[in-house]
Protein backbone atom coordinates (compact mmCIF):
# COMPACT_ATOMS: atom_id res chain seq x y z
CA UNK A 1 0.00 0.00 0.00
CA UNK A 2 1.62 3.33 -1.01
CA UNK A 3 1.34 6.17 1.33
CA UNK A 4 1.87 10.19 -0.87
CA UNK A 5 3.62 12.73 0.28
CA UNK A 6 1.01 13.81 2.71
CA UNK A 7 1.11 10.92 4.65
CA UNK A 8 -2.60 9.66 3.02
CA UNK A 9 -3.55 6.58 1.73
CA UNK A 10 -3.45 6.69 -2.40
CA UNK A 11 -6.69 5.94 -4.42
CA UNK A 12 -5.21 2.81 -6.25
CA UNK A 13 -4.18 1.42 -3.04
CA UNK A 14 -6.93 2.03 -1.70
CA UNK A 15 -8.97 0.62 -4.65
CA UNK A 16 -7.14 -2.52 -4.58
CA UNK A 17 -7.26 -2.86 -0.44
CA UNK A 18 -11.15 -3.26 -1.00
CA UNK A 19 -11.16 -5.58 -4.37
CA UNK A 20 -8.90 -7.58 -2.12
CA UNK A 21 -11.14 -7.67 0.90
CA UNK A 22 -14.61 -8.30 -1.46
CA UNK A 23 -12.70 -10.85 -3.39
CA UNK A 24 -11.44 -12.98 -0.18
CA UNK A 25 -14.42 -12.30 2.07
CA UNK A 26 -16.64 -14.71 0.72
CA UNK A 27 -13.90 -17.68 0.53
CA UNK A 28 -12.41 -17.47 4.06
CA UNK A 29 -16.26 -17.29 5.52
CA UNK A 30 -16.94 -20.37 3.09
CA UNK A 31 -14.07 -21.99 4.62
CA UNK A 32 -14.90 -21.43 8.50
CA UNK A 33 -18.33 -22.11 7.94
CA UNK A 34 -17.69 -25.90 6.49
CA UNK A 35 -14.92 -26.46 9.09
CA UNK A 36 -17.65 -25.48 11.55
CA UNK A 37 -20.17 -27.51 9.80
CA UNK A 38 -18.09 -30.65 9.51
CA UNK A 39 -16.70 -30.22 13.30
CA UNK A 40 -20.38 -30.55 14.26
CA UNK A 41 -21.94 -33.10 11.84
CA UNK A 42 -18.69 -35.79 11.78
CA UNK A 43 -20.02 -39.48 14.01
CA UNK A 44 -18.88 -40.32 16.49
CA UNK A 45 -17.16 -43.77 15.63
CA UNK A 46 -16.72 -45.02 19.20
CA UNK A 47 -18.90 -47.78 20.07
CA UNK A 48 -21.42 -46.98 22.75
CA UNK A 49 -23.45 -49.27 25.33
CA UNK A 50 -26.52 -48.24 27.13
CA UNK A 51 -29.76 -49.54 28.63
CA UNK A 52 -33.08 -47.86 28.32
CA UNK A 53 -32.91 -49.33 32.06
CA UNK A 54 -30.35 -47.36 33.56
CA UNK A 55 -27.86 -44.20 32.79
CA UNK A 56 -24.52 -44.98 33.37
CA UNK A 57 -23.07 -44.47 36.88
CA UNK A 58 -26.79 -44.33 38.47
CA UNK A 59 -28.37 -46.70 40.43
CA UNK A 60 -29.77 -50.12 38.93
CA UNK A 61 -33.24 -51.08 39.72
CA UNK A 62 -34.33 -53.21 41.94
CA UNK A 63 -36.12 -55.63 39.73
CA UNK A 64 -32.45 -56.56 38.00
CA UNK A 65 -31.10 -57.21 41.39
CA UNK A 66 -30.99 -60.46 43.63
CA UNK A 67 -33.76 -58.67 45.85
CA UNK A 68 -36.02 -58.78 42.96
CA UNK A 69 -36.72 -60.62 39.65
CA UNK A 70 -32.97 -60.89 39.07
CA UNK A 71 -33.29 -60.48 35.26
CA UNK A 72 -31.03 -59.61 33.05
CA UNK A 73 -31.46 -55.91 32.09
CA UNK A 74 -32.42 -54.70 28.36
CA UNK A 75 -29.19 -53.55 26.48
CA UNK A 76 -28.71 -51.87 23.36
CA UNK A 77 -25.28 -50.74 21.81
CA UNK A 78 -24.19 -48.84 18.45
CA UNK A 79 -21.00 -48.15 16.25
CA UNK A 80 -19.45 -51.16 15.81
CA UNK A 81 -16.46 -51.17 14.51
CA UNK A 82 -15.90 -51.95 10.81
CA UNK A 83 -14.38 -55.62 10.55
CA UNK A 84 -16.22 -56.40 13.14
CA UNK A 85 -17.39 -60.56 13.45
CA UNK A 86 -18.48 -61.62 16.65
CA UNK A 87 -19.56 -59.36 20.16
CA UNK A 88 -18.59 -60.61 23.54
CA UNK A 89 -20.12 -59.21 26.58
CA UNK A 90 -18.70 -59.45 30.53
CA UNK A 91 -20.69 -58.12 33.68
CA UNK A 92 -18.51 -58.04 36.36
CA UNK A 93 -18.06 -56.39 40.22
CA UNK A 94 -14.96 -55.45 40.92
CA UNK A 95 -16.38 -54.07 44.57
CA UNK A 96 -17.38 -57.76 45.84
CA UNK A 97 -15.97 -58.46 49.50
CA UNK A 98 -13.78 -61.63 48.04
CA UNK A 99 -12.24 -59.71 44.59
CA UNK A 100 -13.97 -59.31 41.38
CA UNK A 101 -17.32 -61.45 40.88
CA UNK A 102 -18.51 -61.94 37.56
CA UNK A 103 -22.36 -61.94 37.10
CA UNK A 104 -22.89 -62.40 33.30
CA UNK A 105 -20.67 -63.92 30.24
CA UNK A 106 -22.15 -64.18 26.72
CA UNK A 107 -20.30 -64.36 23.59
CA UNK A 108 -20.05 -65.74 19.77
CA UNK A 109 -23.48 -62.66 19.50
CA UNK A 110 -23.68 -62.20 15.74
CA UNK A 111 -22.53 -58.76 14.10
CA UNK A 112 -25.63 -57.73 13.07
CA UNK A 113 -26.93 -58.20 17.16
CA UNK A 114 -27.28 -54.55 18.81
CA UNK A 115 -30.06 -55.71 21.37
CA UNK A 116 -30.42 -57.75 24.48
CA UNK A 117 -33.82 -57.78 25.47
CA UNK A 118 -34.54 -58.05 29.02
CA UNK A 119 -34.58 -61.16 30.97
CA UNK A 120 -32.66 -63.35 28.81
CA UNK A 121 -33.23 -66.91 29.11
CA UNK A 122 -30.69 -68.53 31.56
CA UNK A 123 -29.66 -70.96 28.58
CA UNK A 124 -26.77 -72.05 26.88
CA UNK A 125 -27.64 -71.29 23.77
CA UNK A 126 -29.70 -68.05 22.72
CA UNK A 127 -32.09 -67.79 19.91
CA UNK A 128 -29.69 -66.01 18.11
CA UNK A 129 -27.11 -68.36 18.41
CA UNK A 130 -24.96 -66.84 20.69
CA UNK A 131 -23.46 -68.74 24.22
CA UNK A 132 -23.44 -67.73 27.69
CA UNK A 133 -20.99 -68.43 30.13
CA UNK A 134 -20.97 -69.36 33.77
CA UNK A 135 -20.94 -67.21 36.27
CA UNK A 136 -19.26 -66.72 39.95
CA UNK A 137 -22.84 -68.11 40.84
CA UNK A 138 -21.53 -71.26 39.10
CA UNK A 139 -24.71 -70.61 37.06
CA UNK A 140 -25.11 -69.96 33.20
CA UNK A 141 -26.58 -66.45 32.23
CA UNK A 142 -27.09 -63.75 34.27
CA UNK A 143 -26.98 -63.66 37.47
CA UNK A 144 -28.07 -60.33 39.00
CA UNK A 145 -26.18 -57.61 41.66
CA UNK A 146 -26.62 -58.81 45.23
CA UNK A 147 -24.07 -57.32 47.71
CA UNK A 148 -23.58 -57.81 51.52
CA UNK A 149 -24.92 -54.50 52.76
CA UNK A 150 -22.71 -51.52 52.79
CA UNK A 151 -21.94 -48.72 50.22
CA UNK A 152 -22.87 -49.07 46.96
CA UNK A 153 -21.13 -51.58 44.33
CA UNK A 154 -20.07 -50.82 40.94
CA UNK A 155 -21.30 -53.36 37.82
CA UNK A 156 -19.46 -53.17 34.73
CA UNK A 157 -20.88 -54.25 31.57
CA UNK A 158 -18.11 -54.30 28.97
CA UNK A 159 -18.94 -54.90 25.47
CA UNK A 160 -16.21 -55.99 22.70
CA UNK A 161 -16.63 -56.14 19.41
CA UNK A 162 -14.06 -59.18 17.94
CA UNK A 163 -12.72 -59.81 14.52
CA UNK A 164 -13.69 -63.63 14.65
CA UNK A 165 -15.95 -65.59 16.48
CA UNK A 166 -14.15 -67.21 19.78
CA UNK A 167 -15.47 -71.12 19.06
CA UNK A 168 -15.61 -71.78 22.55
CA UNK A 169 -18.40 -74.30 23.49
CA UNK A 170 -20.98 -73.04 25.75
CA UNK A 171 -20.68 -72.28 29.57
CA UNK A 172 -16.89 -71.08 29.61
CA UNK A 173 -15.46 -68.82 32.34
CA UNK A 174 -14.73 -65.34 31.96
CA UNK A 175 -11.27 -66.21 32.30
CA UNK A 176 -11.34 -68.69 29.24
CA UNK A 177 -13.39 -65.89 27.23
CA UNK A 178 -10.88 -63.38 28.07
CA UNK A 179 -8.17 -65.92 27.04
CA UNK A 180 -9.75 -66.34 23.67
CA UNK A 181 -10.11 -63.12 22.74
CA UNK A 182 -6.59 -61.82 23.57
CA UNK A 183 -5.69 -59.85 20.57
CA UNK A 184 -9.19 -60.23 18.48
CA UNK A 185 -10.53 -56.80 20.24
CA UNK A 186 -11.49 -54.37 17.65
CA UNK A 187 -13.37 -52.12 19.77
CA UNK A 188 -14.77 -51.79 23.86
CA UNK A 189 -17.95 -50.44 25.21
CA UNK A 190 -18.87 -49.63 29.17
CA UNK A 191 -21.70 -49.28 31.01
CA UNK A 192 -21.53 -49.00 35.01
CA UNK A 193 -24.30 -49.04 37.32
CA UNK A 194 -24.80 -49.09 40.87
CA UNK A 195 -26.33 -51.11 43.34
CA UNK A 196 -26.53 -51.45 47.25
CA UNK A 197 -28.56 -53.16 50.09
Amino acid sequence: MRVGTTGKISAESLVISRLTFFILAPYCSLLLASSLLSAEAKPSDKMTLRSPAFQSGADIPRQYTCDADDVSPPLRWESVPAGTQALALIVEDPDAPGGTWVHWVVYDLTVDTAVLNEAIPRTEMLSNRAKQGVNDFRRVGFGGPCPPPGPAHRYYFRLYALDAPTALKPRATKARLVEAIKGHVLGEAELMGRYKR
